[in-house]
Formats: structure tokens, C-alpha cells, sequence
């Protein structure tokens, strides 16, 4: 009996040890959730020199917007808000500047041109083409953590963020 007890004493230590429950390590795949999104669009004066995009998200979302300064096929993602100095023109005001710049809330993303000057009436027709007109977005969704200050990867860099989430960007 001793050596029964023994054991089953020895096989019970041997369950309680195995079964640590104190793991500080937790690991979350949030990748699942990370999205990319295209809007393509022209920006107008009726318009309010704004797109809007519905979504639906939850409140921890990162929302990052990349516009296509591409040519040809060949996209190329760089990361707004971003302001663009526009060269001096003999009939528009000197120092002209653009931004794009964005906002977004749980349910939508507003991509949005702003100027220290008139964008209807003081813009070059190739200036016009160039920044409004058939402008194309990319807003890409990953998940956040409510909280956590430090950021994974340099969101500045589109095919760092697609590869760090494992996104597929291919639309």
C-alpha cells in the first residue's frame, strides 16, 4: 500500500508541476483583422475638396491613408498627411501650399486636400491634374491595442505595415 500511495503521491506533483497556469507570455494574432481598402476619387469645391469612405471599425483601429504617387502601373505609397509646396506662378499668390490630411471615426474616413490659397480658382490646370483629379487612397486597417504607447513597426513605410500585419494589398 505504501508503494501504491508513493505513487500516485509522485504522478500527482508530477500533474500539479506540468500544469503551470503562470505563462506571462500572451500572444494576440490580430492579423486577421488587418485590412486594406482603394478609394479613388477627384477632389471639387462642391465636394468640399473631400472623399469620404464608410467603414465600420472598432474604436481601437489604426487607421493609416497612403496615396498613390505612382506613375504608369507601378504604384508607389506615400504615407498623409503630407503638404506639397507648389511652384510660384506669376498670376497666384507666392508660397502656395497643399496638404492632404485625413480623419476618420468608427463608421467612416474623410481624405481631405487644404490650401493656404483659392484650389478652385489659383491652381494650374497640370496642378489640378496632378493633385485633384483621379486620386487614388489606400487606407489600411490594423488592429490596436488600447493603451499601448509604442508602435511595431514604422507606419510610414506601406510595405513595412503590409508585411509586418501580413496583409494581402492585392485588390
Amino acid at each position: 500500500m505504501k508503494k501504491l500511495f508513493s505513487i500516485l503521491a509522485i504522478s500527482l506533483l508530477t500533474v500539479t508541476i506540468s500544469c503551470d497556469n503562470r505563462d506571462d507570455t500572451t500572444v494576440v494574432d490580430n492579423t486577421a483583422h488587418a485590412q486594406v481598402k482603394d478609394v479613388t476619387g477627384t477632389f471639387t469645391s462642391g465636394g468640399g475638396y473631400k472623399l469620404t469612405q464608410p467603414l465600420s471599425i472598432s474604436n481601437t483601429t489604426v487607421v493609416l491613408v497612403y496615396r498613390n504617387v505612382g506613375t504608369g502601373n507601378g504604384a508607389i505609397w506615400q504615407q498623409i498627411p503630407k503638404t506639397f509646396y507648389l511652384d510660384d506662378n506669376l498670376s497666384f499668390p507666392a508660397d502656395r501650399q497643399l496638404d492632404y490630411n485625413f480623419d476618420f471615426t468608427t463608421t467612416d474616413v474623410q481624405i481631405r486636400t487644404e490650401a493656404n490659397f483659392n484650389q478652385s480658382t489659383q491652381m494650374t490646370n497640370d496642378e489640378k491634374s496632378q493633385f485633384l483629379v483621379n486620386q487614388t487612397f489606400r487606407i489600411v486597417l490594423v488592429p490596436g491595442v488600447a493603451g499601448k504607447t509604442s508602435t511595431p513597426v514604422d507606419y510610414s513605410d506601406y510595405n513595412a505595415v503590409i508585411k509586418y500585419f501580413n496583409i494581402n494589398d492585392k485588390l
